[in-house]
C-alpha cells in the first residue's frame, strides 16, 4: 500500500522561498506607500519657476558689458519709477 505522507523536502523548501517572497513584497510595498505618502508637498505639484525679475536681467547685462554705468542707472530708475519700487 501507498501512504502519501506529505510534500517531502523540495515542497517544504518551496513553500518556504514562497513564502520569504510573499512577505518581502508586502514589506516593500508597504515602505514604498509609507514613503510616497510622507514625503512633504508631495500632493501640490511644483511651480514653474517664472522669468526672472526685469531688475535682475539689467543687472546681468550691465555685469556682461552690454550698457555702460549712465544708461544702467537711467533704466534701474525707469524700472523701478514704473514698477512703484522707490529704492535708489
Amino acid at each position: 500500500m501507498y501512504w502519501y505522507h506529505g510534500p517531502g523536502a523540495w515542497g517544504w523548501l518551496a513553500m518556504a522561498i514562497g513564502m520569504l517572497v510573499f512577505w518581502a513584497v508586502i514589506i516593500v510595498v508597504g515602505v514604498l506607500l509609507f514613503r510616497a505618502l510622507s514625503r512633504p508637498g508631495s500632493s501640490t505639484p511644483t511651480a514653474a519657476p517664472g522669468p526672472p525679475p526685469a531688475e535682475q536681467l539689467l543687472g546681468e547685462r550691465f555685469a556682461r558689458g552690454e550698457i555702460d554705468e549712465d544708461e544702467y542707472r537711467r533704466r534701474l530708475t525707469v524700472l523701478r519709477d514704473h514698477t512703484g519700487g522707490g529704492k535708489t
